[in-house]
Formats: C-alpha cells, structure tokens, sequence
C-alpha cells in the first residue's frame, strides 16, 4: 500500500515516513501543495496523510481540489483519484476547524500530536471503509488476515509474509477482480526515491502463491495481474 504524506514539518515527515515504511508501507512526501498536487497527477496512492499549513497554502484547498476531480468511468484510470481516503493531520485543535476539515472531505481528521498506533489504526479504518467492508477481519478462501496484527493463516496455520509480499497482497485485494499492471503494482511497494530490481514482482508473487496458493492470484499474459473476487 503506497502512502502520500504533505507535510512541511521535516521532523514530522522523517519521523512518519521511518514508521510507515517500518510496518511495511511505501512512503513519498512532499512538502508544499504544488508538490503534492503533481505527485497525485502522475502516482496511485492508496491513501494521502494531509497538513493544513503548508508553505504555499491550506491543505484543504489541495482536499477540495481532489474531491472536485472527476470520477473514472469503469474499467479507466484517472489521476488524481477523486475518492482517495484522506486523513488530516494538524495542531488546529477548535471544533470548527475539525467540522470544516471533515466537511471539505476528509476522512478522517487527527490532531497533532498524536500517537503512532492510533495513526496507524485510523489508516486500516480509512482503507478498510474505502474498500467497502466493515469487518477489521480479511477472508480470502481458505486464507484469513487480520490487518492490524498482519497475522496471516492458510486452513488455520500460522504463514509468515515478508514486508513487499504483504503490501503486494494488500494491494490486490484492495482492487480484487481488477487487473492491475505491472507499473501500478510496483508503485504501490516503491516510493520516488527507492530502487527496483527488475524480477522483484514476480519473485513476490511467486512467493504469494506458495504460501497462500495458486488461486490467490491469476496472471493475464501482458497486462498485469489480479486477485479474483471469489477465491476458491
């Protein structure tokens, strides 16, 4: 799952951008709403942890601006994405300014500071309510996963993913019966500064199916790959 941070804060931003990527997110930051605003333009985020005071304006003007963005129409993909789950971070702490924050559409809305582990549990509620589901538990056939431990078990045992092949099943069950391409499966494991090794999804994904099975994810042959809505 890839995470966009706006935040001005250089102390801030190191210190989310080190604990994301610790629990197994790929992180991008940027500092000023111009940045952020060309970052949503040409990248596929999963969710985008926003400040309010940037450099170069109000962080709810960049909300504003994505929530106006036209939806995609089935089977495109349009950026920025317009239903992208947004959590807003920031020392404003008056009830106007938390109403108005959740008004301009925010899902979410924390005030600074805060703890680590409650950041991270309001991100696994804004993706779990984004995917359309309430349960906090995962069932993928014979496959349960429970998000906030990362405890994953297969027929009842316990099976140990490594961080990439976690966020690889992640993000394909977010999008499952979606085929989702190379690319898009890639930026959703690297950040803008990190480097790939060229067989690194597919050694993943080779990985997935060992451990979880076959039917956990299917190929099409020069397109990408999917996780099927129904896996036996």
């Amino acid at each position: 799952m890839r995470v966009l941070i706006v935040e001005d804060d250089a102390g801030i931003a190191g210190g989310l951008v080190a604990m994301l990527k610790g629990v197994g997110y790929a992180v991008d930051h940027c500092a000023t709403l111009a940045h952020a605003w060309s970052a949503l333009q040409t990248e596929a985020f999963d969710l985008m942890l926003l400040d309010l005071g940037l450099p170069d304006g109000d962080g709810g003007d960049l909300l504003q601006r994505l929530r106006r963005q036209p939806a995609a129409t089935p089977g495109q993909v349009r950026l920025p994405h317009p239903d992208l789950p947004v959590l807003i971070m920031t020392a404003r702490d008056a009830v106007p300014d938390r109403i108005a924050g959740l008004d301009q559409g925010a899902d979410d809305y924390l005030v600074k500071p805060f703890d680590a582990d409650e950041l991270l549990a309001r991100m696994r509620v804004a993706l779990r309510r984004s995917a359309g589901r309430a349960n906090p538990l995962i069932h993928i056939g014979e496959v349960a996963i429970d998000p906030a431990t990362r405890h994953v078990t297969r027929a009842g045992q316990p099976v140990e993913l490594r961080t990439k092949e976690w966020a690889v099943l992640m993000t394909l069950w977010q999008a499952r019966g979606q085929v989702l391409s190379r690319d898009r499966l890639e930026q959703s494991l690297y950040g803008f500064d990190e480097g790939l090794e060229s067989n690194a999804l597919e050694v993943h994904i080779h990985h997935l199916r060992r451990k979880l099975g076959d039917g956990i994810v299917k190929t099409v042959r020069g397109v990408g790959y999917f996780m099927p809505k129904d896996v036996a």
